[in-house]
């Protein structure tokens, strides 16, 4: 009897030892796939993926502003009778906005980057750093004594947590675009995936660059695998029983790489800017806003600060900050960003200080019958370019394309280490639903299908007159044009004299919101539109970034019913 307990005991012994190998084995993979009952992250090999990622990370500058529907357009008189922001209901997903708009300072490191990877003493970079540099003329005036804000406003410590200005929407972009693989490279780097120091050696021909890490990690920083190579870094990399090696880098799939720094959408802009939260009750919001800050005045109720100005704008007619020590908003130009109360979402200067950039194609309409979603004018699709072998074709320091702009202003197309792109093609719209073309700036605005017609008495289009159906389409704005001399370099510019345009929109102006500190207090009204040529910059247009959010629309999973 003994015998058999003995046995009996030996029997289950070696069961629970047996189930606890294979427990201990199972363990070692984080998660099991559902579609197919395989480990995922398993070390010997096979399908890698972050399943601990819990929700993107808040990138440097930003605050989150969670997405929903509200009322955009006009809720006042339109006194100036534009009829171009009429109301419409429209759904904005959860993004990141610039706590401020982008200072004086912060652009200044732009600037020392490209100055130090593309010096502008080597004839073929110098148009890189003279088509990022901010135009200091934009504060000179006929009638005014302005050369002070000219020689020191951009460079001058006084001015560093001032809002930048003097910078068109094509550097806005580019500097979005810079942010993008500055912060990316400092991410990779903190994780071990690429070599301490690297971005302070940077040079032309070996820079980071996001989109080139994701889809060719071998070619970044120009094939410099000394910087990416995992001999070389912190991070260990584990290696199959076949010889394998797993996690050697970083892709979208590990959660880490932040989607890109961008300008935001006019529906973006504007409802950050009106921080509707207090207006909110249950699942709607009731009630309407004029200005970034909850009430109808612009001065502040709080007993403390009575009677101070909320934001930094023109009074009156020589009157751009008050009477000196009293009722005064602390400014005459520009202000300190976080000067003043921030808005509900935690974001400053939504009103005055600067008029800021948006992405947005301007067009006196919002197309709201054909969209309703995260509104945006301006999508042109493009795709990555691809090289005989098959593979991205990168841009190299010999490849760099220069354009010249309308105004005269020359800038590099694409810079080395990026992607080279091209418009997409049938291979991407043939027989598509949603899309059919790669430039949609004035889809159902301003194309063959959709425009309306003028026509000048004088401008029959009779047959043999040179007239043709083109010449009358709606948006018949100025057209410039710069030449260059190849043989001498030098520009011919030729000014459209014609008197017979009859509009400055066209697909190259964009949308600025926001008043500033030359506008008139009616120009506070997040509502309100206006527009400028992308090419061009002013002494009192700025811009901030925003960044999409993936995944969850809030970060919070408790609702609070108010």
């Amino acid at each position: 009897m003994d015998m058999k307990k003995a046995m009996t005991f030996k029997i289950l012994l070696i069961t629970v030892l047996a189930v606890s190998v294979v427990g201990c084995k199972r363990s070692s993979s984080s998660s099991v796939s559902q579609g197919t009952g395989w480990d995922i992250n398993d070390r010997e090999g096979g399908f890698q993926y972050n399943t601990n990622f819990k929700e993107q990370e808040t990138a440097p500058g930003l605050v989150f502003v969670e997405g929903g529907t509200f009322t955009m357009g006009r809720v006042q008189d339109d006194v100036m009778h534009d009829w171009n922001n009429s109301p419409n209901q429209q759904h904005v997903q959860s993004f990141y906005m610039d706590e401020t708009e982008v200072t004086n300072k912060m652009y200044l490191e732009y600037l020392d980057w490209i100055k130090r990877t593309y010096p502008p003493t080597e004839e073929n970079f110098k148009a890189i750093y003279d088509g990022a540099l901010p135009d200091t003329l934009v504060w000179r005036n006929r009638l005014g004594f302005n050369e002070v804000m000219t020689e020191n406003y951009l460079r001058h410590p006084a001015y560093g947590e001032y809002p930048v200005v003097g910078v068109s929407w094509i550097q806005a972009v580019e500097y979005a675009n810079w942010r993008t693989d500055r912060v990316n490279e400092k991410y990779l780097m903190d994780e071990g995936y690429i070599t301490r120091g690297s971005h302070l050696t940077a040079e032309a021909g070996s820079t980071f660059n996001t989109e080139t890490y994701i889809n060719a990690p071998t070619q970044a920083y120009g094939g410099n695998d000394s910087i990416t190579s995992p001999e070389n870094n912190r991070r260990r990399v584990q290696t199959t029983a076949s010889g394998d090696t797993i996690g050697v880098y970083a892709g979208r799939e590990t959660g880490l790489l932040t989607p890109a720094y961008r300008l935001p959408t006019e529906a973006e802009w504007e409802y950050a800017a009106l921080g509707l939260t207090e207006l909110r009750n249950y699942n709607i919001y009731r009630g309407r806003k004029k200005y970034p800050w909850d009430g109808k005045y612009t001065r502040s109720g709080k007993r403390k600060v009575r009677g101070d100005q909320l934001a930094n704008f023109k009074q009156g007619k020589g009157d751009y900050g008050g009477i000196a020590g009293w009722s005064d908003d602390n400014a005459d130009i520009t202000n300190q960003v976080k000067s003043y109360e921030p808005n509900d979402f935690g974001l400053y200067d939504m009103a005055g200080n600067v008029a800021e950039w948006v992405a947005d194609v301007y067009r006196p309409i919002v197309d709201d019958e054909f969209n309703d979603f995260n509104y945006y004018r301006g999508n042109v699709y493009t795709k990555n370019a691809i090289g005989e072998d098959g593979t991205v074709k990168i841009v190299t320091v010999d490849d760099i394309v220069y354009d010249t702009l309308p105004n005269g202003k020359v800038i590099a197309r694409d810079l080395p280490g990026e992607i080279a792109q091209v418009a997409v093609d049938e291979d991407e719209t043939y027989l598509r639903q949603n899309f059919d073309r790669s430039d949609n700036r004035n889809f159902r605005d301003g194309d063959k299908r959709s425009s309306r017609y003028y026509r000048d008495f004088d401008e029959f289009g009779e047959e043999g007159s040179g007239v043709t159906a083109q010449t009358s389409k709606m948006y018949n704005s100025p057209k410039h044009n710069v030449e260059v001399i190849d043989s001498t370099g030098e520009m011919v510019r030729e000014y459209d004299k014609s008197n017979k345009r009859t509009s400055l929109i066209n697909d190259e102006v964009r949308v600025y919101k926001g008043g500033s500190w030359k506008d008139r207090e009616y120009w506070l009204d997040p509502a309100q539109r206006r527009y400028f040529p992308q090419t061009m910059a002013t002494d009192y247009i700025g811009f901030r970034c925003a960044m999409s959010r993936v995944g969850s629309k809030s970060k919070s999973k408790n609702k609070t019913k108010g």
